[in-house]
């Protein structure tokens, strides 16, 4: 495998040395939201659920990137694209506390971490 290439339902982004194993994004931003927001924009705990309960030509086992994961994704997302240029950046599963979980943005670059009642877009991650 290499980044880049569709594979398993999605773009692979992320390879080890081995080229056996590594990381795929969906093809797009998570579809749905969280009650009372826009369409894409889920608070961390609905995140979870959108990435646990998604399926995408055949897979099932898609999950919410961690921190680290979600930095690769960003630094390949010229390859995987269709991220949303938005402030509000996309949610990781990393916890920082017990309110707050890490999110990323996707212009610039910078991590931070957010309450976790505050919405943001995600992007569904699976292991190969």
């Amino acid at each position: 495998m290499k980044i880049g290439e569709k594979y398993g339902g999605g773009i692979v982004f992320s390879v080890d040395r081995t080229g056996e194993h590594g990381l795929i994004a969906a093809n797009e931003d998570m579809q749905g939201h969280s009650p009372g927001n826009e369409e894409g924009r889920f608070i961390w705990s609905d995140a979870k659920v959108a990435c646990h309960d998604f399926v995408s030509n055949g897979y099932s086992d898609w999950f919410l990137p961690n921190k680290e994961q979600l930095n690769q994704l960003y630094l390949q997302k010229a390859v995987v694209g269709g991220f949303a240029d938005y402030s509000t950046g996309y949610w990781s599963s990393s916890e920082s506390s017990v309110t707050n979980a890490w999110l990323q943005l996707f212009v610039g670059g910078y991590q931070s971490h957010s309450n976790k009642v505050y919405v943001s877009r995600v992007r569904a991650v699976r292991a190969f």
